[in-house]
């Protein structure tokens, strides 16, 4: 929510949009959400375009998202501002799950130099909270923050595969390939998560960045999978069942923890 100064000067604004029905909370959001993964910096234009407003329109409202300090001006166009981060950090699924998690992720890089992940369901992609990795981790394409597809990543099965009725039907009846190795037939990634409750882990090779092979698993609070924990190796060949035992000791140390907590 924005804060009263800058709530009430946008208020006076409200008749000037030329975008029927939208509030000016709606308008200054959508210039939020036109950032993502692929657009970090941005032009006023393509804020305008990106949000569907006027330009005019977007330069008043850009102007005070850069007084509040949601957005910061740089050289080349707009960046999401530090005052957003700060208080995205606010959020439950960072306060407590990071907090909580945070010594046995550092455990667990400590113990295999791969890239670690921890991960929540966000609709019907895997939103990425955590990411610890070092020189000698495979690069990824994940960040803190980041939202990928559920059926290309080791993090995001686990959390399918435990996911509700609707989330399965509306994953598997749209899976782009990102790599050539990313399962795109619904029948074949279902049996894959049939074999995920079984096995209570997850795989994948090559299918969101090629060279990048990952292992997942769940962390649950009682019965509910509530995150999963995932690594980034270059090969699952030799040693998937030292990886995936050392994440199901993890995640159920979490479990513990966020139980208790």
């Amino acid at each position: 929510m924005l804060d009263l100064p800058l709530a009430g000067n946008m208020v006076g604004m409200a008749g000037n949009s030329s975008v029927a029905g939208r509030s000016v909370t709606s308008r200054a959001l959508a210039l939020l959400g036109a950032f993502d993964e692929r657009h970090r910096q941005l032009s006023l234009s393509d804020l305008a375009a990106r949000s569907d407003l006027p330009l005019a329109t977007a330069h008043r409202l850009v102007s005070e998202l850069v007084d509040w300090g949601a957005l910061a001006r740089t050289p080349s166009g707009y960046v999401v501002g530090r005052r957003l981060w700060d208080v995205g950090l606010l959020a439950p699924v960072n306060t407590g799950l990071r907090e909580v998690a945070a010594p046995y992720l550092h455990d667990l890089y400590g113990a295999t130099l791969a890239t670690v992940h921890l991960a929540v369901r966000d609709g019907a992609h895997v939103l990425y909270v955590e990411r610890l990795s070092g020189h000698a981790s495979v690069p990824v394409v994940s960040t803190v923050g980041s939202r990928l597809p559920m059926h290309a990543t080791g993090v995001g099965k686990v959390l399918l595969a435990f996911a509700p009725e609707e989330i399965h039907r509306q994953v598997l009846a749209d899976l782009p390939r990102v790599t050539r190795y990313t399962i795109s037939e619904p029948g074949r990634l279902q049996r894959q998560l049939d074999k995920v409750r079984e096995d209570d882990f997850a795989t994948t090779q090559e299918e969101m960045s090629l060279g990048a092979c990952s292992a997942a698993v769940p962390i649950r609070v009682g019965a509910s999978v509530v995150a999963a924990l995932g690594v980034v190796v270059p090969t699952l060949k030799r040693d998937q069942a030292r990886l995936v035992s050392a994440m199901q000791v993890a995640a159920r140390g979490i479990g513990r923890s966020l139980r208790s907590a």
